[in-house]
């Protein structure tokens, strides 16, 4: 009885897998901002100038990168329980030791050596969704464990500055570092792929892959592990789908990478507001994003359910959300700071609701590539955290933030431009090795 209750009720473990990623990426993006948090009082120890404290943090961006190629092909030859074991220990302890940093070259160090060992993280996640969840579900669970990155940090900020305020800016690193380590080894613990977890029974499995899942891809029973090869770097650079999402995930990292490096000096430096108060109102854009996030996640998956097109279900949410995101330059033209927060989260919740590009990772790359076409996705989505930080230290060194808003808006529109005129049909590409 018990057997064929087995077999008629799926088990929900996938779920619980979506859990683990949610909080590894809240870890991530914690050890990417805790520098945001820091930088005011890191400035005046360290004596920084604006230029400084903008390759300050980018310097994560450049290795981070530079590595999602060589990220992406890690990911389709190991295991991600334990290639983001390796990778969640290895870069908490770079966090970690930015605690111990006497100046600017030790710190600038440090956060190249963080982008690179979270170079595989989310390709590592995209292949465990992949892995775990049907197409139709799978818009949901990459707005799920996204979220973290907006969630987490919003509620995050404020403990962070709470941290510094009693431990120093040195405590809080030290404090953040060691959460992940201990995250790390959690997940070693409780991760499996899903044709090896004890707990997922054969009805959850055919679910799974009657629904698109590439289950087998991540037993590795059924497929092999494929061998990189140059020529499968050359196809993914070589279609034109593949390029609109590629800049429309630059378009979506620049408003972002705003947001996790400049934002809280903006509301301190150029804005007037004490540091305290700031950590707190810092939270309300990361909560809008939390919402549009999650919000488009759903409403593309019902969409799918209810028969609308893919074209319209996936893309739309994109679309409207970069174009919404261009209202942070309003925030050029009012004083009062709850207009400056109005319109930092309203263009922050068109940024959620822009940031289930993944889905089209995993919808638009070879079956055999979706490690490495997600690593060149994120490499150039990524340059944008290389770019963004330098840039707005050059734009603002004259005391005006005026033009990096406008900057980033700009930007936007031309993310939105690149996934109405470039990215077309949302289909998934074959090439000769999946023919064969």
């Amino acid at each position: 009885m018990n057997n064929l209750t087995n077999v008629a009720r799926p088990s929900k473990i996938r779920y619980r897998i979506l859990a683990l990623i949610f909080v590894s990426v809240v870890i991530n993006y914690m050890d990417r901002t805790n520098i945001s948090v820091a930088a005011t009082a890191i400035t005046e120890d360290l004596q920084l100038t604006s230029v400084q404290l903008g390759l300050l943090f980018s310097a994560f961006g450049w290795t981070y990168a530079a590595l999602q190629i060589p990220g992406g092909i890690l990911v389709d030859k190991f295991s991600p329980r334990v290639l983001y074991t390796f990778s969640l220990i290895t870069w908490s302890l770079m966090t970690l030791f930015q605690g111990f940093a006497r100046g600017f070259s030790a710190l600038f160090g440090l956060r190249l050596a963080i982008g690179v060992f979270e170079a595989p993280a989310y390709p590592i996640n995209n292949r465990v969704v992949t892995s775990w969840f049907p197409d139709n579900e799978r818009a949901t669970a990459i707005a799920v464990y996204t979220s973290g990155q907006f969630l987490g940090i919003a509620f995050v900020t404020p403990v962070l500055a709470f941290i510094q305020l009693y431990l120093g800016w040195r405590g809080l690193f030290i404090v953040t570092g060691l959460v992940g380590i201990i995250w790390g080894i959690i997940w070693y613990w409780r991760y499996r792929d899903p044709t090896s977890h004890p707990m997922a029974n054969q009805s959850e499995l055919d679910h799974i892959e009657r629904g698109g899942g590439l289950i087998n891809r991540a037993s590795g029973t059924t497929l092999a592990k494929p061998k990189f090869e140059w020529r499968n770097l050359k196809k993914v650079f070589m279609y034109r789908k593949l390029w609109g999402i590629y800049i429309g995930q630059f378009a979506v990292n620049s408003t972002l990478w705003f947001f996790l490096t400049w934002f809280p000096t903006y509301l301190v430096k150029y804005r007037g507001l004490d540091f305290l108060k700031s950590g707190f109102l810092a939270s309300a854009p990361f909560l809008a994003a939390f919402a549009g996030l999650l919000t488009s996640g759903f409403l593309s998956d019902y969409l799918l359910r209810k028969g609308v097109s893919v074209n319209i279900a996936r893309k739309a949410p994109v679309i409207f959300g970069l174009l919404l995101s261009a209202s942070i330059i309003g925030a050029n033209y009012v004083d009062s700071t709850a207009w400056i927060i109005f319109f930092m989260a309203l263009a922050f919740f068109g940024n959620g609701f822009a940031t289930i590009t993944w889905i089209f990772v995993s919808t638009l790359a070879p079956k055999n590539l979706i490690g490495l076409t997600g690593g060149v996705f994120n490499f150039i989505g990524n340059l944008a955290s290389v770019v963004v930080p330098i840039v707005i230290g050059f734009l603002a060194r004259d005391g005006n933030f005026e033009p990096a808003l406008l900057f980033i808006g700009t930007i936007t529109v031309i993310g939105a431009c690149s996934y109405i005129f470039i990215v077309g049909k949302i289909e998934r590409i074959k090439d000769e090795d999946d023919i064969h």
